[in-house]
């Protein structure tokens, strides 16, 4: 039966600091006592979601894309999480996914948090990326992208999986559960969530409720407000039975998204 075994890592992280925020990840990384396939840490890992790029941001191939190489060559896994990336004279929040070769690909976050201020200061990206695991195609977002259902659609059965990492505040934690569950039952396709916990550097709280949603909107795994690493696997067989037992993605509205 084809599996899937994913480590979520949910965590508190220091405040503009990547040093000590890899040297933190690491040591819970080296902590995970079980062969697993993919390792997702939050929205912006190192900084936190910080609206400082000028002073905070990395080039490509940096200390910290090299730093998630060795995680993934460590744990024999794919690690993916989104980091704040100078790329010419323009900051991406970027979603790098890491292969334990070295290979890796990247998806920039498309709804950029104007309440935050994200987009005054970051670039918004066009494309999506879909990856694939073990049979498992995976389709990658950011955070605020969760709102946004018609960008995160899946199309024609495109992907089995949707992920998203994020730095999603308390005070609308209720938003993101109910919005994990809703696009795990539209898509037909297990859900992923992964949020930070703690007080970040402007004072604003996280609550974590990182999960695993099945394609019923039924969870799987469920961390709630612990500073926890949460593993679990996830099965390719019950989601193709569903599918074809009711199959309403046949049913879909097919469109184009503009200006694209």
């Amino acid at each position: 039966m084809s599996s899937l075994t994913v480590s979520l890592v949910q965590t508190d992280l220091f405040w503009e600091n990547p040093t000590a925020n890899r040297a933190m990840l690491e040591e819970k990384i080296c902590s995970i006592d079980q062969p697993i396939d993919l390792l997702v840490l939050p929205e912006m890992f190192s900084t936190g979601f910080t609206m400082n790029p000028a002073k905070h941001a990395e080039p490509m191939r940096f200390t910290t894309m090299k730093w998630m190489h060795q995680m993934a060559k460590q744990s024999q896994a794919v690690v993916t999480g989104s980091v704040a990336i100078k790329e010419g004279n323009q900051y991406f929040n970027r979603l790098i996914w890491m292969q334990p070769d070295g290979v890796f690909s990247h998806y920039d976050k498309r709804h950029l948090f104007r309440m935050g201020g994200e987009a005054d200061v970051y670039s918004a990206g066009n494309e999506r990326l879909i990856k694939e695991i073990n049979g498992f195609k995976i389709a990658l977002f950011i955070c605020y992208d969760l709102r946004f259902p018609v960008w995160m659609r899946n199309l024609n059965l495109a992907y089995d999986v949707v992920l998203n990492v994020a730095n999603w505040p308390s005070s609308r934690i209720q938003v993101w559960d109910l919005l994990l569950k809703a696009r795990a039952i539209e898509n037909q396709a297990y859900c992923i969530g992964v949020n930070r916990i703690g007080q970040d550097g402007t004072g604003l709280q996280h609550a974590g409720h990182s999960a695993v949603i099945d394609y019923k909107g039924n969870p799987i795994a469920e961390a709630k407000q612990a500073e926890t690493i949460l593993t679990t696997t996830i099965y390719k067989e019950p989601l193709n039975d569903f599918r074809a037992k009711f199959p309403a993605y046949l049913d879909a509205d097919s469109f184009v998204l503009e200006g694209l």
